[in-house]
């Protein structure tokens, strides 16, 4: 419930904050803010953040979707880049959200590179990614932070697509595989370019996400991604070429491919999470 007390920031709030910071921008860090309330609030909802939830968000900006999870989380941490905007975050809450404000925690750090998070165990994530820190960044927190549950990502239209795109795909890759080895992950809906500021030049989406054991248990992540990378180096090329120096040889990788019940002619694209993890399975294999 938000409070009489509290509120979000709208196109005006933005600016103001950005020319009181003498704030500019950076295209090479992907800073564009939403400022529209209606659009933190829907991914709140989406979020489905609870009551007794302790929320990560990544790339909290100015604080227009910070201020949206106050009200509905117990406690946000807030992992911001950015060591300007990471200073002027709490501020921002105080002012606008100030039966709230000591809700919030703010690190700055790289998301993508943060060892460990402060305080007690996150459960849902809650981030806006640029274009080329979208799969580090969630990937790293997937496989760092184990209390993640679930959550939502803001991304470019092309990373959500390629995200969550099924196998024969022509988008399905690297990062489609690997990300569904920690997770169920879904398109959950377009975001306009007109919600940002500055406006960006594509289209953004929001991907969710659940957290699902991995589906092979045997097979640690580094043997699966070794598989994966393999395969998708020459993806053009027949599975039993395109593993053969993984496996140590043709023949060894076509001997592995059909222990593994998967045909040595099909290519990596055609290809689940499910059927890599049994050839890093049957890889592991002696002989």
């Amino acid at each position: 419930m938000i409070v009489a007390s509290h509120r979000l920031l709208g196109a005006a709030d933005v600016r103001e904050i950005a020319a009181r910071l003498d704030f500019r921008p950076s295209k090479r860090l992907g800073q564009n803010f939403v400022i529209d309330p209606g659009t933190v609030r829907r991914i709140v909802t989406i979020a489905g953040v609870q009551p007794d939830d302790h929320v990560l968000e990544v790339g909290p900006g100015l604080g227009s979707l910070t201020l949206a999870l106050l009200p509905a989380a117990r406690r946000v941490l807030a992992v911001e880049i950015d060591p300007v905007l990471a200073a002027e975050l709490p501020r921002t809450a105080a002012s606008m959200a100030p039966g709230l404000a000591s809700r919030l925690e703010v690190v700055t750090a790289d998301a993508a590179r943060v060892p460990s998070l402060p305080g007690e165990p996150v459960s849902v994530l809650v981030a806006n990614l640029p274009y080329n820190a979208a799969v580090p960044v969630l990937l790293h927190l997937l496989d760092t932070v184990p209390s993640l549950v679930r959550g939502v990502v803001m991304v470019q239209a092309e990373v959500a697509a390629r995200m969550t795109a099924p196998p024969g795909n022509r988008v399905y890759g690297v990062p489609t595989v690997k990300l569904a080895w920690f997770a169920q992950l879904r398109r959950a809906g377009p975001v306009p370019r007109t919600v940002f500021w500055p406006v960006p030049r594509v289209e953004s989406g929001l991907v969710a996400f659940t957290r699902h054991e991995p589906p092979v248990p045997e097979v640690t992540r580094q043997q699966l991604f070794a598989v994966i990378d393999a395969a998708f180096a020459q993806r053009r090329k027949m599975l039993r070429s395109a593993i053969s120096s993984w496996a140590g040889s043709p023949a060894r990788a076509e001997r592995i491919l059909r222990e593994a019940g998967v045909d040595p002619a099909a290519r990596a694209e055609s290809l689940g999470v499910v059927e890599f993890a049994a050839i890093a399975l049957a890889g592991a294999q002696p002989g």
